[in-house]
């Protein structure tokens, strides 16, 4: 599929606020979210592995203060920012990632089998 658009390499820092993008995942609507962490960009569905909730608790707020993990500020569950894994508290597993690519300036994302565009 092709990729698609979904803002400036600069609107996202390092260990800075979540680039929310809404997707269909199996059909269903959901958020994903895509951040910079140690220069390199990650994105997954916002969606706790613990129970089927948002990570963040403030919008875009997925770092915890560290700046080290995501957090869902739900249940505690802290993942690891570049490959989604579990690292502590409550959860099912690691996050589910949204295949993101930079160039030229410009972040887009990758659809796939199971992660569609919303519209």
């Amino acid at each position: 599929m092709k990729a698609i658009p979904l803002c400036a390499s600069t609107d996202i820092v390092d260990g800075g606020d979540a680039w929310p993008f809404e997707v269909l995942h199996q059909g269903y609507p959901c958020r994903a979210f895509v951040v910079r962490f140690e220069g390199r960009l990650h994105a997954w569905l916002n969606r706790c592995t613990h129970v089927a909730m948002e990570l963040d608790l403030m919008p875009n707020r997925v770092f915890d203060a560290s700046g080290q993990w995501l957090i869902c500020a739900s249940h505690g569950a802290l993942f690891d920012p570049a490959s989604g894994a579990c690292a502590a508290g409550p959860c099912n597993g690691g996050l589910q990632r949204v295949q993101v690519i930079e160039q030229h300036g410009q972040v887009f994302w990758t659809p796939d089998a199971d992660i569609r565009p919303a519209s």
